[in-house]
């Protein structure tokens, strides 16, 4: 089972409470997720309905309450993907799409890239499909609300795929993080699951570092490289345990 607990407060009657969400699913857990979950550009007829549809719109209705984001799921809308982008970017039959709107900030990006990325695992985890999109749609045809002083990070796409997709070739692990003899096995765990996160481009422009417990994400200089960084952040926390580290 799946078993994500995701804590959030939130003020109600004039107070401060905290509401406790615990998310149950019997396809995989995160890691499996993590190693089964690829890219996927074609969809079929397939619609987002009934209990899969309810536990993801629960779930980025949770998250953006963590993060300050406004994630939204959009179904049944093919214009933001029916245009000449979309076919530059090999997409087919997307009709569906998850926004990632937040509020205006240096940070953005990477908190786009962190949540977008929980939000990706769990949709595998309920038997879907996805694809990060930063520019192969018509960004002026997406159904999605965005308020004042907020803007339209990222879309990315979901459903049920013609196929599973195929792993990305990955980068050496020494190209990505500062391995040596002494470096501890849960960080050596961090980076492989690093590198199973999808980048813009494959690029993969990051590098950790660790000492005494500490990690260190730097992102380097790249497309989207900010948002990616958020992305592998993420997985790295899942490969390596959020128990055992702090990040710097």
């Amino acid at each position: 089972f799946l078993r994500a607990e995701i804590e959030f407060s939130f003020k109600r009657n004039g107070g401060i409470g905290v509401s406790r969400c615990l998310w149950y699913n019997n396809y995989m857990d995160i890691l499996e997720a993590i190693d089964k979950r690829h890219s996927v550009r074609s969809y079929t007829d397939r619609r987002i309905e009934g209990e899969v549809k309810n536990k993801l719109e629960k779930f980025l209705a949770v998250i953006s309450g963590e993060s300050g984001l406004n994630m939204q799921l959009v179904t049944d809308e093919p214009k933001a993907f029916g245009g000449f982008m979309a076919h530059y970017g090999k997409f087919k039959g997307v009709k569906n799409y998850i926004t990632v709107v937040g509020k205006k900030a240096p940070s953005l990006q990477e908190t786009a890239g962190y949540y977008g990325e929980k939000a990706v695992l769990y949709a595998q985890t309920l038997g879907l499909n996805t694809c990060w999109v930063a520019l192969t749609y018509s960004k002026g045809k997406t159904s999605c609300e965005i308020k004042d002083g907020e803007k339209l990070c990222v879309v990315i796409a979901v459903g049920y795929g013609e196929t599973q997709g195929r792993p990305h070739k990955s980068k050496p692990v020494e190209k990505v993080a500062v391995i040596n003899a002494d470096s501890p096995e849960w960080f050596k765990k961090g980076v492989e699951a690093a590198l199973l996160a999808p980048t813009a481009m494959n690029q993969q422009k990051f590098l950790f570092s660790e000492k005494n417990g500490v990690v260190s994400a730097k992102a380097k200089r790249g497309f989207y490289s900010k948002m990616d960084l958020g992305i592998v952040k993420y997985h790295f926390e899942t490969g390596a345990g959020k128990e055992n580290f702090e990040w710097a």
